[in-house]
């Protein structure tokens, strides 16, 4: 699938959000975390608990780039 959430991980960064407080606080799962790293297909429900946990957008955290 041709989307990157690199945007993703920035922002957790910079809003301080860490894979273990996502874990802790079961915001998703461990498994929808390494399919994000890897760039794979997340659930819409994933994509908005994200955007809720970091006050922000869908396009803030993810974008398109087609296959080449």
């Amino acid at each position: 699938m041709p989307m990157k959430y690199d945007k993703l991980f920035a922002l957790m960064k910079t809003k301080g959000l860490t894979t273990y407080k996502i874990r802790k606080e079961q915001i998703i799962t461990e498994t929808t975390l390494q399919k994000l790293r890897e760039g794979k297909n997340v659930t819409t429900e994933s994509i908005a608990r994200l955007c809720e946990a970091l006050n922000c957008q869908p396009g803030d955290i993810m974008e398109y780039v087609p296959d080449k």
